[in-house]
């Protein structure tokens, strides 16, 4: 039975899951990979499914999890045994860094654990997570499925499951806030979102808010002002949604929906368990209790937050050797938190990042101790910092070492005045010194990684699937081969 249940699973992995996932969350998300890990019983053998070395460098945490440890057996066994009718119960995210993973066991598959990258700039993992759940729960279905054509569909049901996915998320956080008795429509209300932000008044992109009520809760709320129940707009009509937004638009005022119709426009505290939708002309975002979700643009929702990616820093931080990736995710979050608070208050800032041991003496304001970007009050602080004129001086450890530091340098190859004084000073300084990478973020939006007195591209290395995808190795195996 093991060896029909290890067959299956490849060729569901290889067929359709992986294409689907990896295609489907690389939409939502950006470039993304796919790998999983699974047991097909009890006392089988763990086995990786990793195509495009997601995993690599996790080595010692997966030996730890599942090689050096059998709890995660014991309490899959447990859990099996709970199992009704296959329905998979979860398995805790692993928490490893710059990852998101979710699991489940089975009585038709024992353990299976899901893997995809935790992009930085993204709003909320709870989507990404349901996508991977959702997986499990194909997965443990299709693997007893005497009939292929349904296990051929999944691949395609996970590629376009965004939506689903966002709504998956909202209606447990709506369930928690509100209670299992919500009757908000939320998968129509992210339908009838994307009608709107895709509809123009007089050449111009919506702006404004629509707060999604649940309906037993709209009598408490203090409206500005209330239509008539007869009168009340339908959600199914974008182009009247469209035109009441100008009511709102750059003010404190929202909309107020029941999930079918606009029922009036309010202002000042609105209930926690509520739905938002932020058009922002262009793009928008939805909020559940004023938290982001998701963003939407194009007719479509994605995890980003319309921000810099910084995909070039990310693909050095994964070269360096001598650091771990708990410390890289660090260190690239710390990054990510600066330049995205520069480009939402619009100043410029550029950023030393030096990976040297020790560090660089540059000219500059020092610290006596330097400040643990870790912590959100120092993130804060460096934040405002980055404000003043001259460079952040940040280690390798996630310190800020100084601030205003000067960036001095002869001239080099490739510099461009119309790029300013800060992206010029970058190139000079990268190529007088080795192992530091500067980020220049310019008042008019454009970030640029500089390193070797080189402006870096975003290039990618993955391996094509097609020709990377084969028999899953045994963990043990891939592990030794791996360090």
């Amino acid at each position: 039975m093991n060896a029909y249940i290890y067959n299956k699973i490849i060729k569901l992995f290889a067929y359709h899951y992986h294409d689907g996932l990896k295609e489907g969350l690389s939409q939502f998300s950006g470039q993304s990979r796919v790998a999983l890990i699974f047991a097909t019983g009890k006392d089988a053998p763990v086995h990786i499914c990793d195509p495009q070395n997601l995993l690599h460098g996790h080595e010692p945490k997966l030996k730890e999890i599942y090689i050096d440890s059998d709890n995660w057996r014991k309490n899959a066994i447990y859990a099996s045994r709970q199992s009704v009718l296959d329905q998979p119960l979860p398995e805790p995210n692993l928490q490893l860094a710059g990852l998101i993973s979710y699991g489940g066991t089975s009585r038709s598959i024992f353990y299976q654990m899901w893997f995809t990258e935790h992009h930085p700039n993204i709003c909320s993992t709870g989507p990404t997570e349901r996508w991977l759940e959702h997986a499990v729960w194909l997965m443990s279905q299709d693997v007893i499925s005497a009939h292929s054509v349904h296990s051929g569909t999944s691949g395609y049901v996970l590629a376009g499951y965004s939506t689903r996915a966002v709504c998956d998320y909202i209606v447990d956080l709506l369930n928690v806030s509100s209670g299992i008795d919500m009757q908000l429509p939320v998968y129509q209300v992210l339908s009838t979102i994307l009608n709107i932000s895709n509809t123009k008044e007089e050449g111009q992109w919506p702006k404004g808010e629509i707060s999604f009520i649940e309906p037993r809760l709209i009598s408490q709320l203090d409206f500005m002002a209330k239509f008539p129940e007869h009168e009340q707009p339908t959600l199914s009509n974008a182009k009247h949604i469209r035109k009441l937004l100008i009511a709102v638009e750059n003010a404190d005022r929202k909309l107020v929906s029941n999930g079918k119709h606009v029922v009036g426009i309010a202002t000042g505290n609105l209930p926690s368990s509520r739905l938002t939708a932020d058009f922002r002309k262009g793009h928008g975002f939805i909020r559940i209790n004023g938290d982001p979700i998701c963003s939407f643009i194009d007719g479509s929702y994605h995890s980003f937050t319309q921000q810099a990616k910084l995909v070039q820093l990310e693909e050095l931080l994964l070269d360096i050797k001598f650091l771990s990736q708990e410390k890289k995710h660090l260190l690239f979050q710390s990054i990510n938190k600066i330049v995205h608070h520069a480009e939402d208050k619009k100043h410029g800032c550029t950023l030393v990042i030096d990976l040297n041991e020790p560090i660089l003496n540059i000219s500059g304001q020092h610290l006596t101790s330097p400040l643990d970007l870790k912590k959100s009050n120092n993130i804060n602080l460096a934040q405002s910092l980055s404000k003043l004129d001259g460079a952040l001086h940040i280690g390798s450890n996630s310190e800020l070492y100084g601030f205003g530091c000067i960036l001095d340098g002869f001239t080099v190859p490739g510099e461009d005045r119309a790029r300013g004084a800060r992206f010029n000073s970058a190139l000079r300084f990268t190529s007088q010194y080795k192992n530091v990478i500067v980020v220049v973020v310019s008042e008019d939006k454009p970030v640029s990684v500089v390193q070797g007195g080189v402006e870096l591209k975003a290039l990618c290395l993955w391996k094509p699937t097609s020709a990377c995808l084969g028999n899953p190795p045994l963990l043990t195996d891939w592990l030794t081969k791996s360090y």
